[in-house]
């Protein structure tokens, strides 16, 4: 990062210190009409986002019309109902008090700085900018440096429309990020790995700022007896593979009743078959590839590493080194001491281990951490219970795979080692908000 970069970076954030009254005092009015100007921006310049999508990780045309669909549908709902999630809310005064007023006000948490991140780097950089804006915030954005295109396109669309006392955007890499975790900022906004998340923390602590880290985990899915194989197999299939594998919600690790196991796997493949091969052979324009080289060999290596030990691929194991593809894969028979037991593997595998009792998978989950997600397939609601009361996480779908992610009314977010915090909807303004108690006696005559 250059000396000029430092010096406009303390320029505008001073800017912003002072500015951040002004933008703390519009109306609803105000601040949806600042949303839609944001929306007008994307869609005049969608055709860039999508050609930056596909040129940064190789991305289908329906992840790419689904990441950007997702941010627009994200500011229409902040636009119909910012109004109601601006409004005090009134609190009953206690029977101790009667005749006084009690309420929460909501305002703005004040400068906000916006880390985007590289496996969706348009979505995960406006999705949060959103509710900061509802909310009322001054806001420094960074997108992400490993998808260049993407952040470039981002950059523009931003300073289209705000002015840098208000919305202000740089473009770099780890030399940035350490420069901005040096300000003051009132509310810090990341997704990445946990490792990362902690030296966010970490500065943020410094300055008492409050945080939003969504991480990830080694997200199970469960499939029980009484389950519908072909439905479990199929979405475990779609969230295993879609963007790569490299979401933070994917599926993991594939816990299967033992004697299902084949039949589990042989659905599973179909289905893969079915959405990412023309005969027999990989479609690269459905299927995306690993972002770089680093992540690729990242990969690769658990993937070594676990046939090294003695697991079995059941399908799949073909890597292309030269366009960063990695093919769905599925291991079984994996040993524990495996390195992909342990680590968020962010890539299309799919480790599938048999289970007798509940018990077991409790028991690993709890020694792997509280995952960002987990998934339960069953049509017993007794053992949905025993999964829910023996294991925590950020959420849960039962039946399907990151449906409370695309319920835009469910709050969304991670629990201790996979997140802090909560947006989506009315909880993302409330995460960009403070939520100010007040409490009024009458004035007497």
């Amino acid at each position: 990062m250059t000396n000029h970069t430092s010096i406009e970076l303390k320029r505008i954030f001073e800017q912003q210190k002072h500015y951040q009254w002004q933008i703390k005092d519009t109306t609803a009015s105000q601040r949806t009409q600042k949303l839609l100007k944001l929306k007008v921006s994307i869609l005049a310049n969608i055709d860039g986002v999508r050609e930056a999508l596909a040129s940064d990780m190789r991305k289908s045309v329906a992840e790419i019309e689904a990441e950007i669909g997702a941010v627009l549908g994200h500011i229409d709902d902040a636009v119909a109902n910012l109004g109601d999630w601006m409004r005090p809310v009134e609190i009953a005064s206690s029977s101790a008090l009667a005749g006084t007023r009690a309420y929460m006000a909501y305002e703005p948490k004040g400068i906000c700085l916006l880390f985007g991140a590289w496996n969706f780097p348009f979505l995960l950089l406006f999705q949060p900018l959103v509710p900061a804006i509802a909310a009322g915030n001054c806001v420094i954005a960074k997108p992400n440096e490993m998808a260049p295109g993407t952040s470039r396109i981002s950059a523009k669309i931003i300073r289209d429309i705000f002015d840098e006392q208000e919305v202000a955007v740089f473009e770099g890499g780890v030399d940035l990020a350490d420069a901005l975790l040096e300000l003051p900022f009132d509310h810090v906004f990341f997704t990445g790995s946990p490792r990362v998340g902690r030296t966010v923390m970490a500065a943020a602590a410094k300055h008492l700022a409050s945080v939003t880290l969504e991480l990830g985990g080694k997200c199970p899915a469960v499939v029980d007896q009484a389950s519908d194989i072909a439905l479990a197999a199929a979405n475990i299939a779609v969230g295993r593979c879609f963007n790569a594998g490299q979401v933070c919600l994917c599926p993991e690790i594939a816990w299967v009743r033992e004697e299902w196991i084949d039949d589990f796997i042989s659905q599973f493949q179909a289905v893969v078959e079915g959405t990412y091969y023309v005969d027999g052979v990989l479609n690269k324009s459905v299927f995306a590839r690993i972002v770089d080289e680093r992540n690729f060999n990242r990969v690769k290596g658990y993937l070594d590493d676990a046939v090294d030990r003695g697991a079995k691929v059941r399908f799949g194991g073909n890597t292309e080194a030269a366009d960063l593809t990695i093919h769905p894969t599925v291991l079984s028979d994996v040993p524990a001491d495996a390195v992909i037991m342990r680590e968020e593997v962010f890539g299309p595998i799919l480790t599938v281990m048999p289970y007798r009792n509940p018990a077991e998978i409790a028991a690993f989950v709890r020694q792997s951490g509280k995952p960002l997600a987990v998934y339960v397939f069953s049509k017993d609601q007794a053992f949905v219970d025993q999964i829910l009361l023996t294991t925590s996480s950020g959420g849960v779908s039962i039946n399907s795979w990151a449906g409370h992610w695309f319920e835009q009314r469910l709050p969304f977010g991670g629990v201790n080692q996979s997140g802090i915090g909560r947006y989506h909807g009315v909880h993302g303004f409330k995460e960009m908000s403070h939520e100010r108690a007040v409490f009024s006696v009458p004035a007497t005559a």
